[in-house]
């Protein structure tokens, strides 16, 4: 089995499945009577498509990004991720209508730490979740409300998105307790 990573969409690809996420969560959000939203992207991948989102959704307020190094429940046992960013929240959390972006959700351990920060700064009316990848093995019971791809992968492979110029989502085979090295892109053992 090669250790290669394999292409398995390019960026032109991901630009039609963030459009179709765009469309779904407008739907969500008509389907809520949910005006004004804001939105939060997680380091990495998920700011780089939360980028793309806020453009096609147009929305008013700056973006948010969140880097969940510190809320992870894996922290005493991996150490701090060595590319730690501050996050930034430019805009009051409370009463809020949220959407979240992650890149890849397996587990659900991201997102669960994406909450637990978001709830640090304030009560939100309501939180959104977009994601670009959904796979299988999820071990809390988080589901996204807008989804781009739901690939078929062995147990033993990743997906990886790559970017953030071009963006792409490559899979490789996973070894226990990988962390991705190369582009800043996310494996599932490195969520949270």
């Amino acid at each position: 089995m090669s250790t290669q990573p394999k292409l398995l969409i390019d960026e032109i690809a991901i630009d039609g499945l963030i459009g179709s996420m765009a469309e779904a969560v407008r739907v969500r959000l008509a389907e809520r009577a949910i005006q004004n939203p804001v939105m939060i992207g997680i380091h990495t991948g998920g700011v780089w498509v939360a980028e793309r989102l806020h453009s096609l959704l147009r929305i008013g307020e700056p973006m948010g990004t969140l880097d969940i190094s510190f809320y992870r429940d894996d922290f005493t046992r991996i150490g701090i991720n060595p590319q730690v960013r501050p996050s930034d929240i430019p805009f009051a959390i409370d009463d809020r209508h949220i959407i979240l972006v992650d890149d890849v959700l397996q587990t659900g351990r991201t997102v669960r730490a994406a909450l637990n920060e978001i709830f640090d700064y304030g009560r939100p009316a309501s939180v959104l979740l977009a994601t670009l990848v959904e796979r299988a093995g999820r071990e809390l019971p988080i589901e996204p409300d807008a989804t781009g791809l739901h690939p078929s992968l062995g147990l033993h492979e990743h997906i990886t998105l790559i970017g953030p110029r071009p963006l792409a989502l490559v899979v490789s085979p996973s070894k226990r307790g990988a962390r991705a090295q190369s582009s800043g892109g996310r494996t599932e053992e490195d969520t949270a």
